[in-house]
């Protein structure tokens, strides 16, 4: 008897038995990348196929989240605006290195974030940081940045993960020479294989205590769960299903954390039948979205929403209300001209834990409504190449994000990674008067109508954002329970020998 995706833990075990050798003093710490993008994983800091697991390690943000989510210093050791906050000055870390040996300066700043309005780059990032007309070098260690209109939240926008620093002019060979100021530096490259990385001696925040980290390409998610039980890898996301197999394990350590993520199902608006608004709002309220997220995550587990993509913590969440509705999705179908319901398919994949199983409980929930849904399960190596984006329905995933990041950067006409590919110029509008305003009460109406437009005519299905949880070895330590993977502060991270 085999379980699903016992190859690639058998691949995954007879590489790091190959690898191991003799027994050295290195501490290494091994994980497992999920090769989501198919090998064309980037280590560009900007492209859409972003290889996240290791720029987290290799590059720096100017502007990071604190312990409570709030932005804290980084590479920018401050930050100020004049008072109609179109210009905004950032003060700079002094005595930063690259891993090349060569100082961080401002000059590399502004390269970096002038990068992203670069038309070739095509980075989703430009949905939301656009709005930067240009970056001026005030002197090595300030650079002044100057803003198409006004955005009092511009320090929210520059927490996000892909928005690190790389050396000036470093952009045609970014790839083939990943140069960073992380406490980590690449020593050899493989996303459908083996990549290394090697403790930066001269990481400005010190060295860290790990000299090794080690990722093994394994893209199905059963096949990483095993590779965790089985003492493979030290680091690993999982279900609430899996949680049994850890817990008082003394092994393991579990941390579940408030993440903002979520699993979604997206309707493409310009595809057939859900370029009819009617269709797709019928698949939205058919479900029950509270008991979807007690079947998935526990009820306990995260926060009901409306279509929702904003975390339940941000002052701009909308709260509005979404009973299920059996009947009116019956009647919507009808006016649309499915008066015997409506047949579709719904793309997953075992790509990340629980993908395959929030299909199936969507495909039950929706079942009484008319609604028949046919499963078609992808493969998860290049999942979002192949499926996401290209097909008529399938399902997302996403990180949490802020209000005024994920609502441009999803669901704005025209964005690179508006995957419903909604296209609302009341929307637009919405977003536009909530970034340009400095009143907190306008800018939270603004927002939630901007919400309130998804819900009755996007084609996103988000019942609910879910807590986030993984497991570690028990020889890991320094990571706070309560940081998501983009606030884990790596250098701090260190191994039981």
């Amino acid at each position: 008897m085999t379980f699903p995706g016992q190859n690639h833990f058998l691949m995954l075990a007879a590489v790091l038995a190959f690898s191991a050798g003799p027994a050295v003093a290195e501490k290494v710490l091994n994980r497992a990348n999920d090769l989501s993008f198919g090998g064309a994983e980037s280590t560009d800091p900007l492209s859409y196929s972003r290889f996240y697991e290791v720029n987290d390690m290799v590059y720096s943000r100017l502007i990071r989240q604190d312990d409570a989510g709030q932005p804290s210093p980084e590479l920018a050791t401050g930050w100020t605006s004049n008072e109609d906050a179109t210009e905004w000055t950032l003060t700079l870390q002094p005595g930063v290195t690259w891993h090349d040996g060569r100082a961080f300066t401002a000059a590399d700043v502004a390269y970096s974030l002038e990068r992203i309005n670069d038309p070739e780059l095509e980075t989703p990032v430009a949905a939301v940081l656009g709005i930067i007309e240009r970056v001026e070098v005030v002197d090595d260690l300030t650079v002044a940045i100057h803003l198409e209109a006004p955005h009092a939240g511009l320090p929210i926008l520059l927490l996000d993960y892909r928005v690190r620093m790389i050396p000036e002019g470093a952009g045609p060979t970014i790839e083939d020479n990943p140069i960073g100021t992380g406490p980590f530096m690449v020593e050899s490259y493989n996303p459908e294989g083996r990549t290394v990385l090697v403790a930066f001696d001269d990481y400005w925040e010190g060295r860290a205590p790990i000299d090794r980290v080690v990722f093994t390409a394994i893209p199905d998610s059963e096949a990483r769960h095993q590779a965790m039980l089985a003492g493979l890898i030290d680091y690993n996301a999982v279900t609430l299903e899996q949680v049994p197999f850890f817990e008082n394990n003394p092994g393991f350590q579990l941390h579940t954390f408030p993440s903002g993520g979520w699993f979604g199902i997206v309707f493409r608006t310009d595809s057939a039948p859900f370029d009819d608004m009617r269709v797709r709002k019928a698949m939205r309220i058919a479900p029950n979205r509270e008991e979807m997220m007690t079947l998935m995550v526990g009820a306990d587990g995260g926060v009901v929403g409306c279509d929702t993509p904003v975390p339940a913590d941000d002052p701009f969440r909308a709260d509005l209300e979404c009973p299920q509705d059996i009947e009116g999705a019956r009647a919507l179908l009808a006016e649309a001209g499915f008066p015997d319901g409506i047949d579709i398919e719904l793309f997953t994949s075992d790509l990340e834990p629980g993908m395959i199983r929030y299909a199936e409980v969507y495909q039950a929930q929706v079942a009484p409504a008319g609604i028949r849904v046919t499963l078609r399960v992808a493969p998860g190596d290049g999942y979002w190449d192949d499926v996401w984006m290209v097909e008529p329905a399938m399902v997302t995933s996403w990180g949490e994000r802020p209000a005024d990041q994920i609502l441009n950067e999803a669901f704005r006409s025209g964005a690179a990674w508006n995957e419903s590919y909604f296209a609302n110029a009341d929307f637009d509008a919405a977003l536009d008067r909530g970034r340009s305003t400095l009143d907190m009460d306008e800018a939270l109406a603004f927002y939630v109508e901007a919400q309130r437009i998804l819900f009755e005519e996007g084609g996103t299905f988000i019942p609910y954002l879910e807590n986030g949880r993984r497991v570690l070895s028990a020889r890991v330590s320094g990571i706070d329970p309560n940081a998501g993977e983009d606030s884990i502060r790596w250098h701090l991270v260190d191994l039981a020998d």
